[in-house]
């Protein structure tokens, strides 16, 4: 078993551990060993949805650690980049040493070609096309991974992505503020941004960023028969979604299938779902296949109340995300970006939209009349003496005379008794 190190803290490693193993073929197993593990392609109505689309013209971009080369992969990825500085210009190349398959497994997830009819590994979205964009974590890249992520966002967006798959997480609640711009970029260019919510066997007690940004759909994990994993998953008040994170296949760099665990592998279930509703209604915008996704979700066995804090609104459900009815939405129900920004960050943010309301005109005061003959501190003015000198003679004046009068006074007292006195 490999334990696989995945996500990022403060500079440091943070765990999003996921176990894999080699797929043996079952011998009583009918048909292609590899397609008939792929379990969750049932249990969250997949193959339903295909009648209706397999996601043709979607592009997913998977920001992990490169997409490598293998017959399920190679036609699914139309292009690619390296933001780490240890890969390849097109993020074919595995950065990394323990992680260097995770891209590669998310990848097939998502959308992996098959090696048949009914052979070999098959994505969510099978039709959709991937970008490979590779990141390196802890040692295995000298570039920022704050600085890797928001460069990858920013990438994405530039070459067409419509839905951008982040199987990470930073084990912290906040997040650095240049993620601010970069996942706005996303969202002002109409990108559905899906994100793991990390692993309790990693670690992870509770979701952290980037699975705490507003407007990103967050996925947590359940086992097979639709439980919360205990390992594999984690909890969380921005949970939009739950998939399948047990006993999940992916393809290797180098060709093999591995079975692994992980809300790393939730998450691209869902954005292959999110490929497959884009590409059913390609009028739609991104807040509305979100909306699709979280309100077609099922209701898990024992849960009364949505959204939960272990399984969000449900356990996704390709099939009617696709074909049911859902009544619009204007605004991303995962919440709004830029709102919590404009009230935490008490800054103003990149590509602020401009108002559209016209701004209040405030009558001015009138001018104050010019002087019509110089002045000096030193002279008394009009106002001065109205206000200042008359009143003060006004009072001052009747003070001094009833003064005198008492002093006059006195001094005849004074004098009277003076006069009585007995000469010797």
């Amino acid at each position: 078993m490999r334990r696989i190190l995945f996500a990022l803290v403060a500079g440091a490693i943070a765990v999003l551990t996921c176990t894999a193993a080699t797929v043996t073929p079952d011998p009583a197993a009918d048909g292609d060993p590899v397609r008939s593990a792929e379990y969750w392609l049932s249990m969250t109505h997949v193959e339903q949805a295909w009648k209706v689309t397999k996601g043709a013209g979607v592009r997913i971009a998977v920001i992990d650690t490169g997409v490598g080369h293998a017959p399920e992969l190679d036609p699914a990825v139309v292009g690619g980049t390296d933001v780490s500085g240890a890969g390849t210009s097109d993020g074919r190349t595995p950065v990394g040493t323990l992680d260097r398959n995770h891209g590669s497994w998310v990848a097939s997830l998502a959308a992996a070609r098959g090696t048949g009819a009914d052979a070999g590994m098959i994505g969510v979205a099978p039709e959709a096309d991937i970008l490979s964009i590779s990141v390196g974590f802890g040692s295995s890249s000298q570039v920022p991974f704050t600085e890797q992520i928001a460069k990858a966002m920013r990438w994405a967006v530039d070459h067409g992505a419509q839905v951008i798959n982040l199987s990470l997480t930073t084990n912290t609640l906040d997040w650095d503020p240049s993620w601010d711009d970069a996942f706005l970029y996303a969202f002002d260019h109409d990108v559905v941004v899906v994100v793991a919510a990390g692993n309790r066997g990693s670690g992870t007690d509770i979701v952290g960023a980037p699975a705490t940004i507003p407007g990103v759909l967050t996925v947590a994990g359940v086992d097979p028969e639709g439980r919360a994993s205990v390992e594999a998953s984690t909890q969380g008040i921005t949970i939009g979604v739950a998939a399948p994170s047990e006993a999940l296949l992916g393809v290797s760099a180098d060709g093999s299938v591995q079975i692994w665990d992980g809300t790393s592998g939730a998450a691209p279930i869902v954005s292959g779902i999110a490929a497959l509703v884009r590409a059913a209604h390609p009028d739609l915008d991104a807040n509305n296949v979100i909306e699709r996704i979280i309100k077609t979700a099922r209701e898990p066995a024992g849960v009364t109340a949505v959204p939960s804090p272990l399984y969000g609104y449900g356990i996704v459900d390709a099939a009617a995300a696709v074909s049911a009815s859902v009544p619009s939405v204007s605004a991303n129900p995962m919440g709004d970006l830029r709102e919590w920004v404009r009230l935490y960050r008490r800054a103003p943010v990149a590509n602020e939209p401009t108002p559209t309301e016209k701004p209040v005109e405030v009558t001015p005061l009138p001018r104050a009349d010019a002087l019509t003959r110089p002045t000096s501190p030193f002279l008394p003015s009009r106002e001065r003496v109205l206000y200042g000198s008359l009143p003060l003679m006004a009072v001052t004046l009747p003070a001094i005379l009833v003064g005198l009068g008492v002093t006059a006074a006195a001094r005849r007292i004074r004098w009277a008794r003076g006069s009585r006195t007995p000469r010797r």
